[in-house]
């Protein structure tokens, strides 16, 4: 019991906890990208699924109950993939130093065994982190990314979401923005995913094909989908309702 309590701290129960945690927010990625694909259906099914998404659950959970009970859970996966993968980086650095001192390990060779895929997890989820928060503060709170009067809060009941999301890709920056970030979530997503197979035991060699090939896919399918949001608002292709 006591060896199950502490498992925390080892490096192999910490990268469960970061695969566990990933498997949350993947999965959040995949259905919040799915959702958002109600925006070329028009304003009435965007702006009606957004109102949904506070009724979940109703009538057995209040308006937004259930949903603030994801957003928690979305939180607390956050922290702790942060954690997990802020510790393990600690730790490594931290091995790294003493087989250097006791002459196990150079720098030199050290810094040219370490992947591609460690530099692309942990500088982009740097910047995915910081995307997350502008996301939020731009589409959900509308406090940046918008002219005076531009973002519409609900009133009665009633959302506006389609239109928040129109003007709030008019700017170039912002869409570039939106663009860069979604190439490294893809680079992320991908390494995240087959990581997250490995260490969770899935990596078996007659699977190995099929395990990459879907780390692949999910990377590319939510990548692409969430491009297509500001690409067709920019280019004009989905406007403001009237």
């Amino acid at each position: 019991m006591t060896g199950v309590l502490t498992l925390y701290r080892t490096s192999v129960g910490k990268k469960v906890i970061m695969a566990l945690s990933g498997f949350v927010l993947v999965g959040f990625v995949l259905f919040h990208m799915y959702g958002n694909l109600k925006m070329y259906q028009g304003p009435e099914a965007f702006n009606t699924y957004a109102a949904g998404l506070r009724e979940i659950g109703y009538p057995i959970f209040g308006h937004a109950h259930l949903l603030w009970v994801a957003r928690l859970g979305l939180i607390a996966a956050v922290v702790l993939h942060i954690w997990a993968a802020t510790s393990l980086t600690i730790q490594s650095r931290k091995s790294t130093t003493a087989n250097a001192v006791s002459g196990i390990r150079r720098y030199g060779e050290q810094k040219r065994q370490t992947s591609y895929a460690a530099y692309t997890m942990r500088y982009g989820g740097l910047l995915i982190l910081l995307f997350i928060i502008y996301h939020l503060l731009h589409l959900t709170f509308g406090v940046v990314g918008y002219d005076a009067g531009q973002y519409q809060h609900p009133e009665n009941g009633e959302y506006f979401v389609y239109n928040n999301v129109v003007y709030g890709f008019q700017n170039p920056l912002i869409v570039g923005f939106y663009l860069i970030t979604m190439i490294f979530l893809g680079l992320h997503l991908f390494h995240g995913v087959w990581s997250m197979f490995q260490t969770l035991g899935l990596n078996n060699a007659n699977y190995t094909g099929l395990l990459r090939g879907l780390a692949i896919l999910i990377a590319t399918v939510v990548v692409l989908g969430n491009l297509s949001f500001p690409i067709a608002v920019f280019v004009g292709l989905v406007g403001p309702a009237v």
